[in-house]
């Protein structure tokens, strides 16, 4: 159910006032939506319908269709044919008008708004950030793959009554985009997690990702706090440029949000959780929960808490700092954030760790890839259990004129660190190159076109105690292998 501040749902009136549009059909009495839609497959009873043009659809041809569906209203911006009982606001930009009507949303809704970029990790830090200020009470968070145009405003205007925040993630893949997204959103707090080689289809340089994610604090509200990344020197050119309060996390004490003693704890059994025990008891047994996980001392403004994630490696401490620093500015106690960490899960396919059968450990991490993604999740292999270590490496997608040499580069670095290694898609054929160039043995490496043709291979090809890591780009596909793995070997326990 959407709502605007305290009210039960989104009403016409709001409509008119957000938007500046102009109803063009007559109506009688009040029209109460019960959400917003700008798909005509999927508009639920009752709600407003956005008609978007995009580059592949205009949604004004499914008018109909909408009403169909039992939209009450349709938001346009030119002539159509419609039903006649089909109440119209006309705009002059069906695009803007969506956006402008989220805003109107936020503005109206009195709660801390946290946004959320960045190369890599962000969907981790939004996850990790909501779940951390979830001990409030209830939080609107970007879901899926909704950090765009459309799907940002389509997250606020989900805002009800009972959310205390929103965390909101922010993509891009052009200059100008997180721009709007963030003066859309006016965030509270702007948190900008890593600048990596990514989208390097459509910038020129890394440098030029950096200042795209940087709009991020353009639209901070007066006061506003950017929580930024001090162990990474593009991001601290950020902070250094920006007029406003810095909070900084990394691994440096330095930073008024850190992490010391960090350290792997493998422990595969579960002990029981009953009876007293001290803190630093408390966070070893949480991390225990998936098999591998980090504990750490989180120092936040010269206060120290033990911390355990059952999550597998060294990334998702990164991650949590980024979140704790925000949840601190939005004032989270220390040890609600500890009490938080033990039950926090990765997203599906964002490094789970599986146990298939009883002697395979599966690393699912083959949502999204990148080169700094991927150092990520071989250092997280390298912690699980295993006689071996295979590696199911696909295309590293969106990478421009400098992805073969990074596939390759890439390659080279895995000799000596994993036993076999397996490259699906074309790019990853340099993966491959790249590792027996490294002196990686020939009969350890292999390479199929696509996954389908690696999922009907890979079974004979791991073997009962080896760990596996599968990543790639979501373009590939690899959710097949998990499949295929998981149907070979069954499930064990998680």
């Amino acid at each position: 159910m959407t709502a605007v501040a305290l009210r039960e749902a989104l009403h016409l009136v709001d409509v008119l006032a957000g938007t500046g549009g102009t109803l063009v059909t007559r109506v009688a009495g009040e029209i109460v939506f019960t959400g917003v839609s700008i798909d005509s497959r999927t508009t639920p009873a009752g709600a407003l319908f956005v008609a978007v043009r995009g580059p592949r659809f205009d949604g004004h041809d499914f008018l109909a269709e909408a009403a169909g569906r039992g939209a009450r209203a349709a938001l346009v911006h030119r002539d159509a044919e419609a039903p006649a009982g089909l109440p119209r606001v006309r705009v002059a930009d069906t695009t803007r008008g969506l956006a402008d009507l989220a805003r109107h949303v936020r503005r109206e809704a009195a709660l801390p708004v946290v946004a959320v970029t960045g190369s890599v990790v962000k969907t981790t830090t939004k996850d990790m950030t909501a779940h951390l200020l979830a001990t409030r009470g209830p939080v609107l968070k970007t879901e899926g793959n909704l950090n765009n145009q459309y799907g940002l405003p389509l997250t606020l205007l989900r805002l009800a009554p009972e959310h205390t925040a929103a965390v909101l993630e922010m993509g891009m893949s052009a200059p100008g985009e997180i721009r709007a997204l963030s003066t859309l959103a006016e965030p509270d707090v702007a948190t900008i997690t890593r600048i990596a080689p990514v989208h390097l289809e459509f910038f020129p340089s890394v440098d030029a990702i950096a200042d795209a994610k940087a709009e991020i604090l353009e639209g901070l509200r007066p006061g506003g706090t950017a929580v930024l990344n001090g162990d990474d020197p593009r991001v601290r050119v950020i902070g250094e440029r920006f007029s406003g309060r810095v909070v900084w996390f990394g691994r440096d004490r330095r930073f008024e949000v850190s992490a010391e003693n960090e350290r792997v704890d493998a422990q595969q059994a579960h002990e029981p959780s009953s009876g007293p025990s001290s803190e630093r008891t408390r966070a070893t047994r949480a991390s225990r929960g998936s098999g591998v996980g980090m504990t750490f001392d989180l120092r936040v403004a010269g206060r120290s808490v033990a911390v355990a994630l059952p999550l597998a490696g060294p990334h998702f401490v990164t991650s949590f700092l980024a979140a704790a620093a925000a949840a601190h500015v939005l004032g989270i106690p220390l040890e609600a954030m500890a009490e938080a960490a033990t039950s926090l899960r990765p997203a599906r396919h964002r490094g789970e760790v599986r146990r298939l059968g009883e002697r395979v450990v599966l690393l699912d991490d083959c949502y999204n890839s990148s080169p700094e993604a991927l150092e990520a999740a071989l250092v997280a292999l390298s912690l699980l259990p295993g006689e071996r270590r295979v590696a199911v490496l696909g295309d590293m997608l969106e990478l421009g004129p400098t992805g073969p040499a990074l596939h390759r580069e890439r390659g080279r670095a895995l000799a000596g660190r994993v036993d076999a290694l397996v490259g699906v898609g074309p790019l990853a054929r340099e993966i491959v190159e790249g590792a027996r160039e490294a002196g990686m043995p020939p009969g350890s490496l292999h390479h199929f076109a696509t996954a389908a043709q690696t999922a009907l291979a890979l079974p004979r090809l791991v073997r009962p105690g080896d760990a596996v890591l599968v990543k790639a780009s979501r373009g590939v596909r690899l959710e097949a292998v998990v499949d295929a793995l998981a149907a070979r070997f069954g499930e064990g326990e998680a």
